[in-house]
Formats: structure tokens, sequence, C-alpha cells
């Protein structure tokens, strides 16, 4: 029996990175409850400092979610606050499978923030590599 998992990635700004990467693949970034944040804070489970305010809404400072609205058989990806940048390339990546539209999709991706890295091609199998805005490298295929 095989295991369900989350990809996790680790970010200097995990609810900008999540909205941008929400938006890259056409899901959501998952709601906050403020009510449930507040009930913990003001029970003593939580503290003020473990909270932040994202565009106007109350937030864990940790973290932020998203996941495929339409399939939520699909893994959601955390993104968690970490003090250190990135400094290596990374071992894990993601590829955005988007068909014939690839030029289209990073040329857009490009208008949001990611940069052009290379562009690949094995056999039949082209694609584009990218970064997002904080250097996570991507492919578009």
């Amino acid at each position: 029996m095989g295991y369900e998992f989350q990809v996790t990635v680790d970010s200097a700004h995990p609810h900008e990175q999540a909205k941008w990467w929400a938006s890259a693949l056409g899901w959501a970034v998952e709601p906050s409850d403020e009510d449930f944040i507040r009930g913990l804070v003001a029970a003593g489970h939580a503290q003020e400092s473990d909270t932040t305010t994202f565009e106007g809404v109350l937030v864990w400072r940790e973290g932020a979610a998203i996941s495929d609205p339409e399939h939520s058989e699909r893994p959601r990806v955390l993104f968690q606050l970490v003090p250190e940048s990135k400094t290596v390339k990374n071992r894990l990546h993601f590829d955005i499978r988007v068909g014939d539209n690839r030029e289209d999709v990073a040329a857009h991706l490009e208008t949001v923030g990611a940069k052009v890295l290379h562009r690949g091609q094995q056999g039949p199998s082209v694609w584009i590599t990218m970064s997002d805005p904080e250097g996570n490298e991507f492919c578009v295929s």
C-alpha cells in the first residue's frame, strides 16, 4: 500500500510563493481560518508572533499551502518559512506539463517574475527550465 504525501518547499516568503505558484499552476491558495487562529491565540495554544497578516488576512507566519481545487487527490504543496536563502541547484523540481503551449506559458510566467534559465530537448521531449521568484528551478514541458 502506498502513502499519501505533500511536497514542501522551503521559502523566505511562503505566502507570496504560495500565491505565485497557485497562479502558475491554476490552483488555489488554501484559505486561512482567522477565527480558528484567533481562538488558538486567545486560548494560549499559539502566540501572536506565530501569525502575520498577508493581503489583509490573518495567517500562520510559518507557511501557506496550495492545492488543486478540481482534483483533491493531487498532493498539496506547502511553502514553509526558513531563515536561510537558496544557495544551490534544486535536487527536486516541478515539471509543469502544458503541451504545445510551453512558449506562451513561459512568456507569461516571465511577466510575473519567473526567469528562463535554458531550453532543453532530448528526442521528442522539449522543455524550458525556469526559476520562480525565489530562484527555485522548474520546467515547463
